[in-house]
């Protein structure tokens, strides 16, 4: 205390900026390098997967992404019928798990009591950490078998029908495109519905107060304040669940089928980018196969950032037409 108290204002001011400089450039030079390796792995994996999945591209070129057949037998490598299954499954998890997700957050947030929340988000979070292949054995030995006959049912109403009817078609089993989606639409609820939860509660409760002051019922309320005010976050986390569902494997796995069609019918079996990759790598003794197997990592790479580039545009336009900015 002497010390300080026989120092100028000025000697005291410049050794506590001199601290806080010091400070401020180790904070920054250390968040510059974990950004720095998050790009240099990031590069790593992109050169990794392209340098070896070279020999299927100097092989096929563009073929490789629009051939429907895939018969390594024959050195016929063709993704294209991967790349069909991934998306469709990912569109029919994101079109099911959306809705689903959405209620169970409003529902958290704006009807259960405060004393009851908790158990509900801790249920959910143990919903959210369920491995992945426990998921496909649950679906490959429960669901699937339960649900040949409800597909068949689905035929017989709809299979007549103009355009419904292409949907769904005939039925040979429970290992189906529209059984993986049901799959993969389960495992995205969790994490739609959490980061979907954190956003709507940060809806300022004036806002809550104001719109039901003013006379609106709660559901006017919740479309009128609490949506247009969380609509961001609830799209990035729709497009977070998107990228997952599109890079899930094992659970995808064990119930699509395995079988490489490109057709509108859902009840037919598919397969996937990331299903192929796990299933025949142990038997890739060849090194184009292994080639085109990376080849499909790498593809799957590129979809996942397209998603991420995807989710952060959707947000930012979202965003500026909320506030009015065009």
């Amino acid at each position: 205390m002497a010390l300080l108290a026989n120092e100028t204002p000025d000697n005291l001011r410049q050794r506590l900026h001199g601290k806080r400089s010091l400070t401020d450039r180790a904070f920054k030079w250390t968040t510059l390098l974990a950004g720095a390796t998050v790009l240099a792995v990031l590069a790593l994996i992109v050169y990794t997967m392209s340098s070896k999945s070279s020999l299927v591209f100097r092989t096929t070129g563009l073929e490789f992404f629009t051939e429907k057949r895939w018969a390594p037998a024959a050195d016929v490598y063709g993704a294209l019928g991967f790349i069909f299954g991934t998306a469709i499954t990912a569109l029919i998890a994101v079109i099911l798990a959306v809705p689903v997700s959405l209620g169970i957050a409003l529902f958290i947030t704006q009807v259960t009591p405060k004393r009851w929340r908790g158990p509900f988000v801790a249920l959910i979070d143990l919903v959210a950490v369920v491995p992945s292949a426990v998921f496909g054995l649950w679906g490959i030995i429960y669901l699937a078998p339960k649900l040949t006959g409800f597909y068949r049912n689905l035929h017989n109403w709809f299979g007549d029908w103009w355009v419904i009817g292409r949907l769904f078609g005939t039925a040979s089993s429970g290992r189906t495109i529209l059984t993986a989606g049901l799959i993969l639409a389960v495992m995205i609820v969790p994490i739609i519905t959490s980061i979907s939860r954190e956003v709507i509660d940060t809806t300022p409760q004036a806002d809550r107060d104001g719109a039901l002051a003013l006379g609106a019922t709660r559901w006017e309320m919740i479309t009128g304040a609490v949506i247009p005010h969380s609509i961001g976050g609830i799209t990035g986390a729709v497009m977070l669940g998107l990228g997952r569902a599109m890079g899930e494997t094992i659970a995808a796995a064990l119930v699509i089928g395995s079988a490489v069609t490109i057709t509108p019918n859902l009840l037919s079996p598919g397969d996937s980018l990331p299903a192929v990759v796990a299933y025949q790598w142990g038997e890739a003794t060849t090194e184009i196969k292994r080639s085109a197997l990376i080849a499909m990592g790498l593809v799957l790479f590129g979809l996942t950032i397209l998603v991420n580039f995807a989710a952060n545009w959707v947000v930012g336009r979202t965003m500026r037409k909320v506030r009015g900015v065009a």
